[in-house]
């Protein structure tokens, strides 16, 4: 029986995830692996608990939560893939010497469709010495839109993921700080329940070096050469802003290069759910991860694919 893993939703972040399907790296390491959509980001989670998926993908903030929510809950993440934020503020105009206290006096909007972007952002903003409450920020709207209003000069800045940043940029607008330069912050992972790992160990560690193996081919490719093997994954993106988005990407490092999540990235993550209140108490690092299986993909050191 094929291993069902859900994705969260189809985004760029997530190239290494697509690429791993590309590449047959799950076949090569003798596991059935059926890809399916989920309906909603985080949803996931949620079909896991309710055993109808063995595995999904998606922000360790999700395990964080439903932690809380369900005090019996035993979602544990493993293998991290995006290690770094792959949001970036970009605004309508050059701006030199950006600093975040700078968004008290500029028209901003935040990212609507998915809840960590504005978390990570609001702690950010709090460690510069602003109240992120008393920005006067647009929170509901879609990338897309916030896109035109930029070129349409009806908006400053706009936190933003690819390829909206590329398609920001070539009609003119400008990066003025991309969420990677925070450093380590765990975004993105398989996660499941510690009962389905042990159910499905020899499985889930055969994905795990599946995943290595495509992180060592990734890291050793050029863009062209990524961008050929994900395209059918991304049939609404340009050729062109597809190249230049895994570019930036590559450059500002937010793809791992082993499946390790490390606790310096997770506290990151905890401590912005935690200020920015989504999470009251927050869970163990050591609850909610488990490094085994990319500590054993790692030490059989297999070759890139």
């Amino acid at each position: 029986m094929a291993i069902r893993l859900y994705e969260n939703f189809r985004a760029l972040l997530y190239v290494p995830f697509f690429a791993a399907h590309a590449l047959g790296a799950y076949d090569a390491e003798g596991v059935a692996v059926e890809l399916k959509d989920s309906p909603e980001p985080g949803l996931g989670g949620r079909q896991v608990l309710a055993g109808e998926a063995e595995l999904t993908w998606g922000g360790p903030m999700r395990v964080l939560h439903l932690r809380e929510q369900r005090p019996d809950c035993d979602l544990v993440c493993f293998c991290e893939v995006v290690g770094r934020d792959p949001f970036a503020l970009v605004g309508s105009a050059k701006r030199p010497g950006f600093q975040l206290a700078d968004l008290a006096t500029l028209r901003f909007a935040s990212v609507s469709e998915v809840p960590t972007p504005w978390l990570c952002l609001q702690d950010d903003v709090r460690r510069a010495g602003l109240d992120p409450t008393r920005l006067s920020r647009i929170a509901d709207r879609s990338m897309a839109d916030n896109v035109a209003a930029l070129g349409a000069g009806t908006l400053d800045v706009a936190q933003l993921f690819e390829p909206y940043v590329t398609q920001a940029v070539v009609a003119g607008c400008h990066v003025w700080l991309p969420a990677a330069q925070r450093g380590l912050t765990a975004y993105t992972s398989f996660y499941t329940t510690r009962a389905m790992i042990e159910r499905h160990r020899d499985d889930f560690q055969c994905m795990t070096r599946a995943i290595y193996r495509t992180q060592k081919w990734l890291h050793a490719q050029p863009v062209a050469a990524i961008a050929a093997r994900v395209a059918a994954y991304f049939p609404g993106v340009a050729p062109a802003e597809l190249g230049a988005a895994i570019a930036r990407y590559q450059a500002l490092g937010i793809w791992n290069r082993n499946p390790v999540l490390h606790q310096e990235g997770f506290d990151r993550l905890k401590g912005a759910l935690l200020s920015g209140g989504l999470i009251r108490h927050g869970t163990d690092f050591a609850r909610c991860v488990d490094n085994s299986l990319a500590e054993q993909a790692i030490a059989a050191d297999p070759p890139t694919l």
